[in-house]
């Protein structure tokens, strides 16, 4: 027991040690988060009156976030099937890596719907065996447990290879194999369930539609590879103890050279079906592309997405264009943001707009909610940072039970 406590007092003394830089993005995390929580405790005293949330757009900016953020979660498995499916060495030594981000991810997500709630006592009702899920009617309740049960996972597997690495031992593989397994199935089953909270909404034209699972994995699919290759060329720039190999990179290039395309061709099949049956349903899809009676704010959105995605494909299906890392970098954040601007704003919003009444009450995030959302995501920001430290100090033999 004093061994494993041992343990987990070095991991908190090697997770914030570092360098000059590392202290200052550490510490500009950390003053991200209390803003944050400042213009959240402000939601508390108020209410959600503070947002602008309405009862004709009742879901927005956080739940625009937690949707694309159970994408980035559910991309970790793209580093798990080779790592532990095909046993690729070069993808192994990293996965854990990919692993905590999707830690990371999960956490965010339960802050975003936290935050929706409007009070953090309501949290307690989905949480299983407390709370009332109305388990098995409501697709929230198996959300929720495919949620908490992906996050269970993502802090076994990781957590137990890597006391194993930090004793110096062989993990022991009937301990994380068959659930490495299990979150790979799992990861799937995250973002598809995701997709049914919507296209299951009979009355949300929009969102009614059997391909936006497909959609939502793809897109996951497109976005993961980008934010992965963004981390590890952060690890291989700032980190002096490892360096994540350029077979890994030429993976998630590979993968996203097939992701995006498609993620451009779901987006055209909906475009299509939309416009070219032109019924009263398509005015949902009118209000995001081309706007509705005059309305028009997610206009500029959806196209900067679409322009970001074709950009972005362009450069990966280019071979002088990808294995330039001064144009991939930035191209990897700009793919990035354009799949959270789709799957957000542009997925999100026009299913309130129009209302079924026909009313059309237009909404964007007000200062109180940009703030609590950057706020999350500093502190998911931080809490990768810091775990991925302690980590690479254990993978790379830095940190271990003799040193």
């Amino acid at each position: 027991m004093i061994e494993y406590l041992n343990f987990w007092k070095r991991m908190l003394i090697a997770a914030f040690s570092g360098g000059k830089i590392f202290k200052i993005w550490i510490g500009s995390l950390f003053v991200t988060c209390l803003i944050g929580l400042f213009f959240y405790i402000r939601q508390l005293e108020y209410g959600l009156v503070v947002t602008n949330l309405s009862d004709e757009v009742s879901w927005g900016a956080y739940i625009a976030n937690f949707t694309f953020l159970v994408g980035v979660a559910a991309a970790a498995v793209l580093l798990v099937v080779p790592a532990y499916v095909f046993k690729v060495k070069a993808v192994k030594e990293v996965v854990i890596i990919g692993e905590l981000l999707a830690l990371s991810a999960i956490i965010m997500c339960m802050m975003f719907i936290m935050v929706d709630m409007g009070r953090p006592d309501r949290f307690w009702h989905v949480i299983p065996f407390i709370g009332r899920l109305n388990f098995p009617q409501s697709i929230l309740a198996w959300d929720v447990i495919v949620l908490n049960g992906y996050l269970v996972l993502n802090m076994h597997i990781p957590g137990y290879l890597l006391y194993k690495y930090y004793k110096n031992q062989k993990p022991t593989e009937n301990y994380y194999k068959p659930f490495v397994f299990i979150s790979i199935f799992w990861a799937v089953s995250i973002h598809t369930v995701t997709a049914f909270l919507y296209s299951g909404l009979g009355g949300r034209a929009f969102w009614n539609t059997a391909i936006l699972a497909p959609r939502f994995l793809i897109s996951a699919f497109a976005g993961g590879p980008a934010l992965l290759i963004l981390v590890f060329f952060a690890i291989n720039k700032y980190y002096d103890h490892m360096k994540v190999k350029e077979s890994v990179f030429e993976l998630l290039k590979n993968i996203a050279r097939v992701a995006y395309p498609l993620n451009l061709f779901l987006l055209f099949c909906e475009v299509f079906k939309e416009f070219y049956t032109d019924s009263a349903h398509v005015a949902s899809a009118q209000y995001l592309f081309t706007g509705l009676h005059g309305h028009n704010l997610l206009v500029p959105y959806i196209w900067s997405a679409i322009a970001f995605g074709v950009w972005t494909t362009y450069v990966f299906l280019s071979p002088k264009h990808s294995n330039n890392y001064k144009v991939l970098i930035p191209t990897c954040a700009i793919g990035f943001v354009g799949i959270w601007i789709e799957k957000g704003m542009g997925l999100i919003i026009p299913g309130f707009v129009p209302s079924p009444l026909g009313t059309i009450v237009e909404y964007t995030p007000s200062v109180g909610e940009f703030f609590v959302c950057l706020g999350i995501w500093a502190t998911g920001a931080l809490v990768f940072t810091l775990m991925a430290k302690a980590a690479l100090d254990i993978l790379s033999g830095q940190l271990r039970i003799n040193s």
